[in-house]
């Protein structure tokens, strides 16, 4: 991640739907996999800057110390428990203008099923769909809506349908039972 791409994420710092901040630390999958699952369920997936404070939003990058916590593997194998189907998720380093270096979590969406969490943790339950919703406060927290699961369940239809074109199948419109007919006028 370039020092623009970087500085195009903090500029006028604000958390949304797709973006998260969190202080400066070490890995801890307990302060993360909640985010981490949450991120996976929203279109696009969505990205987690490590290194500005997420209430005042003030840059404070991350040591170099803190920033070797973050060894990709372990983190994976770290969260695999928790996610089903599994997660994919990189890491990027970048410094700002300033000089400070940033840790992001770059999460991708889920390709055909939304992801559950299937193991409890600090901040987790086993069989809770997290989901980061446009419509409230930014934040990691578990499916609460009609509006937010139906959102859900539509971009996991749609995958199931890409899966299926790329094997070959195809949807077409079929004749329809006629059930005027079968009550006899009724």
């Amino acid at each position: 991640m370039t020092t623009e791409e970087i500085e195009a994420l903090l500029d006028g710092a604000e958390e949304t739907d797709r973006l998260e901040f969190k202080g400066a630390m070490n890995w801890n999958k307990n302060q993360l996999v909640k985010d981490i699952l949450a991120m996976a369920n929203v279109q696009d997936g969505g990205r987690i800057v490590i290194g500005v404070e997420d209430e005042t939003f003030k840059r404070e990058g991350v040591s170099e110390e803190q920033a070797g916590t973050y060894k990709i593997d372990d983190m994976r194998d770290q969260i695999a428990p928790y996610a089903d189907p599994k997660v994919i998720f990189k890491t990027h380093s970048a410094t700002d203008r300033n000089g400070l270096r940033y840790l992001v979590i770059d999460v991708s969406p889920f390709e055909d099923q939304p992801v559950i969490c299937k193991r409890d943790g600090s901040d987790v339950q086993a069989g809770t769909i997290y989901f980061r919703s446009q419509a409230q406060k930014p934040q990691s927290a578990r499916v609460s809506n009609a509006s937010d699961m139906r959102e859900i369940v539509d971009r996991a239809v749609v995958g199931a349908m890409r899966r299926q074109q790329k094997l070959g199948f195809t949807v077409s419109a079929g004749k329809t039972y006629d059930y005027d007919q079968e009550l006899g006028g009724l």
